[in-house]
């Protein structure tokens, strides 16, 4: 079986959740309150696909302004990139798009990209229609998903969904090691198209 390896980065404002996403994916825990990242942290994670496997390295980013600066030095050479936006924020919507244009400019050329609208669980508190991430998703060619780190809705799903495209269609690259195995719940080859619903 063939293993793929790729650096991934999380980019966002400061408490949508990255953090937490990745906690959920790696770990399958939430914490109400998660002290907000400095600078960047890393994980890695093994995906199992029908016919490979995908080592992804993580880097969360930190969401503060003043982190802003460094962020190409963590997204530079990523074959990935999760944005993620709070679906009761409006603000985290536009600082989503800003990620999305760094990236377009300034990222990887065949950058696969996921926007995510974290805190489906707070669903009577949202300020952000469903339907206004996905008209950019679908603008922009890129994996949509709204997500909950809080009860884990759909966060297997969009990461699994990045990896498939990633196996398909991105150019390995060479990382370090590996922790989880995470079998997708379905064994058919995944066939998603490039803005994914949820």
């Amino acid at each position: 079986m063939k293993t793929f390896d790729y650096k991934v980065v999380f980019l966002g404002d400061t408490s949508v959740g990255k953090s937490s996403i990745v906690t959920r994916f790696t770990r399958d825990e939430f914490f109400d309150f998660q002290e907000p990242t400095i600078g960047a942290a890393f994980q890695t994670q093994r995906i199992q696909l029908d016919d490979s496997i995908v080592r992804m390295e993580f880097w969360d980013t930190a969401g503060q302004e003043r982190y802003r600066s460094l962020a190409p030095m963590y997204y530079r050479g990523a074959a990935a990139a999760f944005i993620v936006y709070d679906i009761t924020n409006k603000e985290s919507l536009d600082s989503a798009k800003y990620w999305l244009r760094q990236i377009k400019l300034k990222g990887e050329p065949r950058c696969v990209i996921a926007l995510l609208g974290n805190k489906k669980d707070a669903i009577e508190s949202r300020s952000i229609e469903r339907e206004e991430g996905l008209d950019i998703a679908e603008q922009d060619g890129c994996i949509f998903f709204e997500v909950s780190a809080k009860n884990g809705h759909a966060i297997k799903d969009s990461i699994i969904a990045v990896a498939t495209e990633l196996a398909k269609n991105v150019k390995p690259q060479i990382n370090k090691t590996d922790e989880f195995v995470i079998r997708p719940q379905q064994q058919k080859k995944l066939n998603l198209p490039k803005c994914c619903n949820s």
